[in-house]
């Protein structure tokens, strides 16, 4: 279950911005999950709550935005989004939806980012930025 530790390397990383900010509190994060990380947004959510207990991210909300899959074909020339719709989970085999071959490269849904964090400052903090 690699979104066990996808979701602890997102808390620490979270963690670890929001004190160099002088954080109280976190309020938002939003990450990116490209669809290619096959990792399961409802899942890692759940995680992200579980271990966020008893820190400064305890009771923020969480957000994901899933990055589809986009490709370059090497056959046909076809640049684009794909549909992950049917793709194993577990043996990932991505084709052209054009031409139908494999010989291609991903050029977007592989990531896993941390893309927004909203925090709270104390009062003198916010005031002295």
């Amino acid at each position: 279950m690699h979104e066990l530790s996808m979701a602890d390397a997102i808390v620490k990383t979270v963690i670890e911005s929001a004190e160099k900010n002088d954080a109280i509190e976190v309020l938002e994060v939003t990450v990116e999950l490209g669809q290619m990380t096959m990792l399961n947004p409802e899942q890692i959510k759940f995680m992200l709550d579980v271990l966020s207990e008893d820190t400064i991210l305890e009771g923020a909300k969480f957000h994901m935005e899933e990055i589809p899959i986009e490709i370059k074909c090497e056959s046909c020339e076809f640049e684009g989004k794909i549909e992950f719709e049917g793709i194993d989970y577990y043996s990932p085999i991505v084709k052209c939806p054009k031409c139908e071959g494999r010989e291609i490269s991903i050029t977007s849904g592989r990531e896993c980012n941390v893309k927004n964090i909203k925090i709270e400052q104390r009062e003198e903090d916010a005031q002295d930025s």
